[in-house]
């Protein structure tokens, strides 16, 4: 059942502003600026209507008793921006000694979660040396992030991700990306996305929750270095056809299919020509849901034939303190009744140049969701 009502603006502010390393505060339950959240009305029924037939002189007849309709059960995604715990991210955790305090501020709202859903853009291997707090592309983080993430309630990761082979020393990237996946599998995260090959990348990963069978797939566009092919390990590589096909293979073993492309321009806030063209084909293709990353900054959302398709999160875990932007991005919880698309929050996030992440002040959520919404207003 996709929404078919007008988009409008509603934001519900923070009660209260949370606090670095204090406890999440009450969540930002807010409906999403580009729509309004229609909360479902339960009225209460008793489990059994008699309807009593009267009888005729010959006979009496029994009642007919009518059960009350079973609701479908909900269930909620919880979707991040990008998580790269590198360089300054990873010197922090060097000097405490874990990584689990990355995601204090959020871990509530990411243990509530049925399913929660990130993108890692770097490698995790203990391989190659951490580069410390400086700048360069070669983002590679300890294995010990993976237990963080599963610490916090991570369920699926997407590694279709351009610095996902990163590591430095010459001819290591395959091992980093090997390294990374068992390091997901071994904390109980699903990777999507990434494998042995073209053919294995492409595949779907299912979860089922409440009885739906909520499948997902991932493909970037970014770095051609990450591309796997029919003998190489790597990245699904986003085309056309790759996406119809890994579109159309989920749908064999899914009931909701999802859609996690790694596209766009890095720090732009405008989704480009190939993101509206890929957003269309996924929607044409069956998509229920389309939720994409990369560009570090937040990017908006709209509705293509009634399907939710968000360019972009921004980050999530980073240390791009440079701008504000940069270190604002937004998470989404996508409620689903059953097998159908039913509403979604947007969650503004704020990143430390740690890593922490947490929900900023009253002032600050709402600059952030006037952009998003904003930016979303102006997508073609």
């Amino acid at each position: 059942m996709k929404p078919k009502f007008p988009i409008a603006i509603s934001l519900l502010l923070l009660l209260t502003a949370c606090q670095r390393k204090a406890p999440e505060s009450p969540i930002l339950k807010l409906a999403t600026p580009v729509e309004s959240v229609v909360q479902p009305t339960i009225t209460p029924q008793p489990s059994v209507t008699s309807t009593i037939i009267p009888s005729t002189p010959t006979e009496s007849l029994p009642p007919t008793l009518t059960p009350s309709p079973t609701p479908l059960p909900l269930t909620e995604l919880l979707f991040t921006g990008a998580i790269v715990p590198g360089r300054c991210v990873q010197a922090a955790v060097d000097v405490r000694g874990d990584a689990d305090f990355l995601y204090d501020g959020m871990r509530s709202m990411i243990e509530r979660a049925d399913i929660a859903i990130g993108t890692l853009n770097a490698a995790l291997s203990d391989y190659p040396p951490y580069t410390g707090c400086v700048r360069t592309f070669v983002l590679v983080g300890s294995p010990i992030h993976a237990d963080a993430m599963a610490s916090a309630g991570l369920d699926v990761m997407s590694i279709a991700t351009n610095h996902i082979k990163n590591c430095g020393p010459i001819d290591c990237g395959n091992r980093a990306f090997f390294d990374t996946l068992a390091n997901l599998q071994r904390v109980g995260i699903l990777p999507v996305g990434g494998g042995e090959n073209a053919a294995q990348a492409l595949e779907p990963v299912v979860v089922t929750v409440n009885g739906v069978r909520f499948g997902f797939v991932s493909l970037g566009e970014i770095e051609p270095l990450t591309f796997a092919s029919q003998t190489e390990p790597g990245i699904a590589e986003l085309t056309e056809v790759n996406l119809r096909n890994a579109i159309q293979a989920a749908r064999q073993v899914s009931d909701v299919v999802i859609v996690m492309p790694h596209w766009g321009s890095d720090y732009s806030e405008t989704p480009n020509y190939r993101q509206l063209n890929f957003a269309k084909i996924a929607v044409d293709e069956g998509a229920d849901l389309v939720m994409g990353n990369h560009a570090h900054v937040v990017q908006g959302m709209q509705y293509r034939q009634g399907v939710p398709v968000f360019f972009g999160l921004g980050s999530f875990i980073f240390d791009q303190s440079w701008s504000l932007e940069t270190q604002q991005g937004i998470v989404v919880r996508v409620t689903f009744e059953g097998d159908h698309y039913l509403r979604h929050e947007v969650i503004p996030v704020h990143i430390e140049p740690d890593g922490y992440v947490h929900i900023p002040e009253a002032e600050e959520a709402a600059s952030i969701l006037e952009r998003f919404q904003a930016i979303s207003d102006e997508i073609p």
